[in-house]
């Protein structure tokens, strides 16, 4: 696929300085640029680059004055990281646009009911009942399970498993080894030592314009159901345990656990390593530092670090005097000493 500087600026919104016809048809760095290639520069730190780089095409901010000769092609944009993100987002949709068609062996029932330009990758299982949108696009080995509803404009990667009675929303992205719909961790201690298994008969909602990454896992409910609001996206290797909810574009980092029945805010920012334990409630607007255990409520707005967590101003001071104890303690003991010591000689 190749796109001129005039189709390019069209999409961003921005002005070619340059040759309007200069054609692309891959994405680079700019320090790696090469003949046919576009990149961006956003880092003041790259800016040597701009006058060595071989790419066709380079995408800079409106702000940005040449002040050596050029032979890259600019498109002057407000923002070159998000107009670059922006394209990034158009080539990954142009590419997928191509993959459509049933590839065999499959296994896709009369039951099921798919919308125009459907990709069904070889040896998927799609299950009775299942209504697809337009635009899905399900790629080999994946399994979607019994009378699940997958909207327009989805892409579910290799190896993924969908688990019957799913909701999926418009616009998302579920990456290779995702599991939705297991069973929650749910277990009753009997007199003997034993459990009992609760059966999990929920399921998981995910909305519109979600993205989860690849190995992360979310559990059905045991009853109604756990959901992912709008805009919510998630690093690889995450655990969503049973009826937990979590608010619209709040982001959360890989190998974050989130126990059952907490509530989780929108636009909310959450490092990778996160420990979340079960039925709290966390605000709106919350962010939590990587490697921190949470095991209370939390209000709007809070910036959180530490294991238990606690206020990060309050972490960032007394991290100080973590790294000192040793001295601290030894300093203490010795003023101890001398206190005594003095004690001592008065008593003399």
């Amino acid at each position: 696929m190749k796109f001129t500087a005039e189709q390019i600026a069209g999409v961003l919104g921005g002005e070619v300085v340059g040759n309007p016809k200069a054609e692309v048809y891959k994405l680079s760095k700019i320090e790696e640029g090469s003949e046919g290639s576009i990149s961006f520069l956003a880092n003041p730190k790259y800016l040597p680059y701009i006058y060595t780089t071989n790419a066709t095409i380079t995408i800079v901010n409106t702000t940005f004055i040449p002040e050596g000769e050029l032979k890259t092609t600019l498109i002057k944009v407000e923002d070159a990281y998000l107009s670059f993100s922006k394209l990034l987002e158009f080539y990954d949709q142009a590419k997928k646009a191509n993959k459509t068609g049933i590839e065999q062996p499959s296994v896709l029932p009369e039951s099921v009911k798919y919308g125009s330009n459907l990709y069904l990758g070889s040896f998927c299982y799609i299950g009775e009942n299942v209504v697809l949108g337009e635009n899905v696009k399900i790629y080999p080995n994946s399994f979607v399970g019994d009378n699940t509803l997958i909207g327009n404009n989805v892409t579910i990667f290799a190896g993924s498993r969908v688990y019957s009675d799913t909701v999926i929303g418009n616009n998302c992205t579920i990456h290779s080894g995702v599991v939705i719909g297991a069973d929650g961790f749910g277990f009753a201690p009997n007199a003997d030592g034993t459990f009992s298994k609760i059966p999990q008969i929920g399921n998981v909602i995910i909305e519109d314009d979600v993205e989860i990454g690849a190995n992360t896992t979310i559990d059905r409910a045991t009853m109604g159901s756990t959901i992912i609001r709008k805009g919510v996206k998630l690093d690889n290797q995450i655990q969503i345990g049973h009826n937990v909810e979590i608010g619209e574009n709040t982001v959360i980092a890989a190998q974050t656990g989130v126990a059952g029945s907490t509530k989780i805010g929108s636009s909310g920012m959450i490092g990778g390593q996160v420990g979340i334990v079960g039925h709290l409630t966390i605000g709106n607007n919350v962010k939590i530092q990587a490697q921190s255990g949470v095991a209370r409520n939390i209000k709007d707005d809070e910036v959180l670090q530490g294991s238990p967590t606690f206020g990060y101003n309050d972490f960032s001071k007394s991290y100080v005097h973590f790294k000192n104890l040793p001295k601290i303690v030894t300093e203490i003991e010795e003023l101890k000493k001398e206190i005594l010591n003095q004690k001592n000689g008065n008593n003399g």
